[in-house]
């Protein structure tokens, strides 16, 4: 592949095809490239609850289809997917929180110091910075009272990025009668504002400070990205999330300690321009009047230089699908630091370094492999290999470069070094280096490396998987970053301080300074290696995933000063009627409360029990006051039921009224419950004013609040049942069945429940035709499909119910699930074929519904006449369904075999 073209070598990423041609491995010109955490180097500079503050919000991190699913059980996962569709794509926690990007910014000041900004305060919403500097060789910090400074301005929100740029200029100060220098200026930006500060050093060069600037509110748009001018120190831009760009002065554009700043019309004509993209960041190219501006699917270079902006497309995302089908969107964007005309973006699988002088022609690209990378920066390879004395690698440390691309998220950073070819050797063993020609093509410089940024990793696979486990071992709404301590900001001293300190004898490396989850700010040394280390003694011996919680959630710095109390539900019934020994219980129960029957008599006043009965009366028990036939039953059928609800229909109605009593109640009965000496509000749902015994079909919700109160009142209306109909009946039987007797632990409301089943599969048998049923395994049961209904089918007699076995049952019968028929098999009753009603009728009310449906319907709603206009739209609407169910073939098919009614009517 060396043999080909310039133009054509940098179409091969590194790390995708095989032999790829712009990479060089294993020249020892390059020097090593390589860099692991020195040994016994770790310091702890400072720690401080203020260095670790709240990050993210207290909810679970689960898509909107599984939280629906995992809040709500009885909404189907068909349900939720489709509710979380028409939300669209989630955005992911990473690109929106403040792990998205460096918490950590370091500003160098008076050759022997440094001074370390960073988000503080309860919801980060204060500029802090703590002084660092070298005494004695080693790394001190200079803290007032061991509190961190911080700056007295606060932001309106959460800070979310700081950036800072120095001011390069002599130590003089300002004017003759200023007591202070300039060192730099900081931007702090929120999801909808930027606050300015200057950094200022006072006379005695003791202890800097920052000086409030001004502000800029955006209130209709977030902000996207910002950057500093190389050119103008003075300058910023600030990007936001609609492409506008805003150009700030911090000499001349404060007014009254608010920045209007000058905005670039800059019209983004691009027709391909995707709803779903969003827009990246901004930065400043080889002129201080020419902007690299980077969105998700295309970067350009936009020229304010004349009163016509002129916009270029540097790049876009479609054209680097030769290798890949995944790449969908650019993720992160960063300029790079050789002479402004390159800027270096990463995609969901691959890092590509761009020339603004080669429009849309990547220069070089890798694999990255690193699961959605949110942060990206460029060093030059002589601040990573500071101190080197071999001057064989001189020419390589001060040409070549490394890109830093990662995630504070998942805690994963590799290094990617390039630079240009290898000059022509020259000499003999003095093993100089002479520069004969500069290739134009750039060159990667060995493979990727990983980064062990927080030092505390172990690279071997045992450590990996054991890593793995633990992580697939928590919660699906537990963070395994909340059981590690992960790097929240990091930054490199320069070089100059870096040789004021005291180092071990290896020839090369850089110091980090990092900010940790825990809240520790901490210096590690790093070193240049040929080789990665394969094995860290100390991070080995130490689990990956500490039992201490390194908490990333807003719990708040306040400690909780309300009681925690907790409520316990005694579940004795369910476990007694789970394990068959319900009776047994109630009777031991009812023994026990012989002494308070006097007191639970008074408790049912007469005036109460009249207005129960009358209620109950209504809803449809005024009827059965003695047991009941099933044939009397199946009067109440409207809707189709089951054999199971049918029988359940039969048990309650022959409960007596006594028992009704405490199956049904009204919320002013509910307002004294105590639960452990606390009120409790108890919810129940409403009883339907329509007569029909329970269970009930298709309920309203309960018209209550959280709590009574005087203004809103306890209403009369029924609800319940608030006792399952299991209870009920092993009570009743307690009571009139076998009192004071042993039989009475013999009783089952299952086997009670089996026989009413039996009653009414025998009763349905005779009133009902039936043509398709499961076929039963047991012998000993009986089923309506045994009996073909041939002479029922064609008797001249009609029977009034229809019984039928809906397909969609057929999986839960051949799961083992309910192969009685009685859950299965499905009862409705045929209402009975009355006058239609003529369009020229004056009045007609909800009868005029009745012959659009086979069953028998009843409206939970008072009598509604209709007039001729609206019996008129009526008939319209019933000739259409008409035609529609002379059109269905299943509607016909099972027309014809009930004989319900003729096909073609």
């Amino acid at each position: 592949m060396e043999s080909l073209a310039e133009e054509l070598k940098p179409e091969f990423p590194i790390g995708k095809v095989f032999d790829p041609p712009l990479l060089l491995r294993s020249e020892p010109a390059l020097g090593p490239l390589l860099f692991n955490p020195e040994p016994k180097t770790l310091t702890q500079l400072f720690s401080s609850p203020s260095l670790a503050p709240p990050l993210l919000s207290p909810h679970p991190r689960l898509s909107l289809s599984r939280y629906i699913f995992t809040t709500c059980p009885s909404v189907p996962p068909s349900t939720a997917s489709s509710i979380d569709s028409i939300f669209g794509p989630q955005n992911d926690p990473v690109s929106s929180l403040s792990l998205s990007h460096n918490r950590l910014q370091l500003l160098e000041f008076n050759g022997d110091s440094a001074i370390v900004f960073f988000p503080t305060g309860e919801n980060l919403e204060q500029i802090g910075f703590l002084v660092l500097s070298v005494k004695d060789g080693n790394l001190k910090v200079d803290a007032e009272n061991e509190f961190i400074f911080r700056a007295e301005k606060r932001s309106s929100h959460r800070i979310l990025r700081i950036l800072v740029n120095p001011v390069v200029r002599s130590w003089g100060f300002e004017s003759e009668s200023s007591d202070y220098a300039t060192i730099g200026y900081l931007m702090a930006c929120t999801m909808y504002s930027v606050d300015w500060y200057s950094i200022k050093l006072s006379g005695s060069r003791k202890r800097p400070f920052l000086s409030y600037l001004g502000c800029k509110r955006f209130k209709t748009c977030a902000i996207a990205g910002a950057c500093w001018s190389p050119h103008l120190p003075e300058e910023c831009l600030v990007l936001l999330e609609s492409g506008a760009l805003f150009l700030f002065d911090m000499e001349s554009d404060c007014s009254i300690a608010y920045f209007k700043g000058t905005r670039l019309r800059v019209s983004w004509d691009d027709s391909s321009h995707s709803k779903s993209a969003r827009w990246l960041g901004c930065e400043f190219s080889w002129h201080g009047r020419i902007l690299i501006v980077a969105r998700s699917d295309a970067v350009f270079l936009v020229d304010v230089r004349a009163d016509e902006i002129k916009m270029t497309c540097l790049a876009k995302i479609e054209m680097l699908g030769m290798y890949s089908t995944t790449e969908k969107q650019f993720l992160a964007f960063s300029k790079a630091v050789s002479n402004g005309f390159q800027f270096v973006l990463a995609s969901d699988s691959l890092l590509v370094i761009y020339d603004v002088r080669r429009p849309l022609m990547p220069i070089l690209q890798w694999e990255h492999n690193i699961d959605k990378p949110c942060f990206i920066d460029v060093f030059r390879l002589s601040e990573l290999r500071s101190q080197l004395k071999d001057a064989t690698y001189e020419w390589a440390t001060n040409s070549g470069f490394c890109i830093a691309l990662g995630s504070f998220w998942n805690d994963e950073f590799k290094l990617f070094c390039c630079g240009h070819c290898l000059p022509a050797c020259k000499g003999s063993g003095t093993g100089t280096l002479e520069i004969s020609n500069y290739c134009k093509s750039l060159y990667a410089w060995e493979l990727p490396s990983n980064l062990l940024l927080s030092g505390r990793e172990c690279p071997c696979g045992s450590c990996i998987l054991r890593e793995d486990f633990a992580k697939d071992a928590l919660p699906t709404w537990v963070d395994w970053q909340q059981k590690k301590e992960i790097v929240l900001g990091f930054g490199l001293l320069g070089k100059d301080l870096t040789s004021l300190l005291s180092v071990s004898g290896e020839s090369a490396g850089f110091m980090v300074i990092r900010l940790m989850s825990s809240g520790k700010l901490e210096s590690q040394r790093y070193y240049a290696s040929w080789k990665l280390v394969k094995k860290s003694e100390v991070a080995h011996r130490d689990p990956l995933l500490g039992v201490e919680d390194h908490a990333l959630y807003d719990m708040g710095d306040e400690v909780y000063k309300f009681p925690k109390r907790y409520k316990y539900l005694k579940l004795n019934y369910l476990n007694a009627y789970l394990n068959g020994d319900l009776s047994q219980l109630l009777a031991s129960s009812m023994n026990n409360c012989v002494r308070k029957e006097t007191k639970l008599k008074e408790k049912f006043s007469s005036e109460f029990h009249e207005i129960l009965s009358e209620k109950l009366e209504i809803c449809g028990f005024s009827q059965f006051r003695t047991s009941p036939a099933a044939t009397v039953v199946f009067d109440d059928i409207s809707v189709p039921t089951s054999i199971c609800e049918v029988a359940s229909k039969r048990l309650w109605a022959e409960l007596p009224m006594e028992l009704l009593q405490l199956a049904f109640s009204s919320y002013s009965e509910f307002r004294h419950v105590l639960v452990d000496e606390k009120k409790v509000s108890l919810e129940f749902l409403t009883v339907p004013d329509l007569p029909q015994l329970p269970p009930f079909f298709l309920r309203k919700p309960s018209c209550r609040s959280s709590k009574w109160s005087r203004k809103v009142e306890p209403s009369d209306t029924l609800v319940g049942p608030v006792l399952p109909l299991p209870v009920l009946q092993t009570i009743h039987e307690c009571q009139n069945g076998c009192p004071n007797s042993q039989e009475v632990d013999d009783f089952s409301p299952e086997a009670e429940l089996d026989l009413v089943c039996e009653e009414v599969r025998q009763v349905a048998k005779e009133t009902s035709v039936s043509v398709h049923l499961p076929q039963l395994p047991d012998d000993a049961a009986v089923s309506l499909d045994d009996d073909t209904e041939e002479v029922c089918v064609d008797s001249q007699k009609t029977k009034p119910f229809i019984s039928y076995h809906p397909a969609a049952f057929e999986c839960s019968e051949n799961n083992g699930v309910y192969k009685d028929g009685s859950y299965t098999t499905l009862i409705a009753k045929v209402h009975k074929e009355e006058s239609v009603p003529n369009e020229n009728m004056e009045t007609v009310g909800l009868q005029m519904f009745d012959d659009l449906c086979l069953i028998k319907l009843k409206f939970d709603t008072p009598d509604v006449k209709f007039g001729v206009q609206e019996l008129k739209a009526h008939n319209a609407l019933k000739r259409k369904f008409a035609e529609w169910q002379k059109g269905s073939k299943p509607y016909q098919e099972f027309c014809t075999k009930f004989k319900l009614r003729k096909p073609d009517s």
